[in-house]
């Protein structure tokens, strides 16, 4: 009974909900994120290398976003503004997206979710650091991926309904997208009627210089970005599951397999970092992560991919919750949103470039050739992380 107390301690109302809309919204992209990729190159005739592109301009697209949302955040020293205007637009990407006619129109309902997901993405995990006690932040941050998580588990299963529903006639991709539109509604309504604000510690003058980010920060940064150079896209994986003979409701299945597993963890993966420390347990998860990218290079046979995105779901779960209550130690109150957004933005700067090298690497070198580099990235990040925790002795 203990350890059931221990591990609901510090998931208060607030970390709660916000798990709730971020699962409610994840519904809502993940119906599309295995289907969009088959709908670009099927459908409209987009070649991989426009598929890279497009989700290259879209993670920079956010990368910049949270960098200012998060300044901007903590110059207002509000949190939940930004976070509403956010969800907001990725709810109103979906209706767009159902207008594509060419992969022009996919680039800019991309390009519109992810304005929104960097304008919210930094404030909301201010937000949830502000909500909950620091001796708790690695669970509140794993609890939260776990809910985000699930929502991308069932989002899928979702889409995988309506297409079998359809069959025998071909997928009708406008409705699947107009579909993805009502749980991203929902998920806005209760974040505007249910979820409070936490203001920040002390809202900084507009034109004010921020609070200079710690040399621990900018280290820490440094050494992730070197994985984040390596960690494209996951269309990349979605795609090499296709050209193996996967048909689309086999890839949904494989994904929501590797967003199930990684749902189950997370909230676990948290409680542990906050008790064998948090940089350490992102070690293990990185070290995963170079497993699980040798072998979709290696792969041959489809009970590989199968056994590859169930094994992807502990990178997840071990590593990207926990590098933000890594975050959250090396800031503070007056500038944890400004710090959520340069260290989330700095990896999404490198992804643009991790994915537009993937699709590359893909088309003219061969199609292991993503994951073999995914998998070095990994190998030395880890290498740098575990050399670096050694030695500073971290007390988190």
């Amino acid at each position: 009974m203990s350890f059931f107390k221990d591990m609901k301690a510090g998931l208060t109302r607030n970390v709660t909900l916000l798990g709730v809309v971020s699962g409610l919204t994840d519904i809502s992209s993940e119906m599309l994120y295995p289907v969009v990729p088959v709908f670009l190159t099927s459908v409209l005739g987009a070649p991989m290398q426009v598929v890279g592109l497009i989700e290259g301009v879209a993670e920079a697209t956010a990368s910049f976003m949270k960098i200012l949302g998060g300044r901007l955040s903590d110059m207002a020293g509000r949190r939940k503004p930004f976070v509403v205007a956010g969800y907001s637009l990725s709810a109103i990407s979906k209706p767009v997206l159902a207008l594509a006619a060419s992969w022009h129109f996919v680039l800019f309902s991309r390009f519109i979710d992810r304005v929104g997901k960097g304008l919210r993405t930094s404030a909301r995990d201010a937000l949830i650091a502000s909500s909950t006690d620091k001796a708790h932040w690695g669970k509140a941050f794993g609890f939260h991926r776990a809910m985000d998580t699930l929502g991308a588990a069932l989002g899928p299963l979702a889409a995988l309904a309506m297409i079998e529903f359809m069959k025998p006639a071909a997928p009708n991709y406008k409705l699947i997208f107009m579909t993805a539109f009502v749980p991203a509604l929902f998920g806005v309504g209760v974040l505007v009627w249910l979820v409070k604000e936490h203001a920040a510690a002390s809202p900084a003058a507009a034109g004010a210089a921020a609070e200079p980010m710690s040399r621990d920060f900018k280290t820490f940064t440094a050494m992730y970005a070197v994985f984040a150079i390596g960690n494209s896209s996951d269309v990349f994986l979605i795609m090499k599951a296709k050209s193996m003979g996967f048909t689309l409701s086999h890839v949904i299945l494989a994904y929501t397999g590797y967003n199930l597993v990684y749902a189950s963890l997370a909230a676990p993966a948290g409680w542990i970092s906050d008790r064998l420390g948090k940089v350490r347990t992102m070690v293990f998860g990185l070290l995963v992560f170079a497993c699980v990218y040798a072998g979709f290079a290696l792969a041959s046979r489809g009970w590989h991919v199968w056994v590859l995105f169930a094994l992807y779901g502990f990178y997840g779960a071990f590593s990207e919750g926990i590098a933000k209550a890594v975050i959250a130690h090396l800031s503070s109150g007056s500038n944890r949103a400004t710090a959520m957004g340069w260290f989330q933005g700095t990896l999404g700067f490198v992804a643009f470039g991790a994915s537009a090298m993937a699709g590359l690497l893909w088309d003219k070198v061969s199609p292991a050739a993503p994951f073999i580099a995914g998998a070095a990235c990994s190998l030395a990040a880890a290498a740098l992380l575990a050399a670096w925790t050694r030695r500073k002795s971290l007390a988190f």
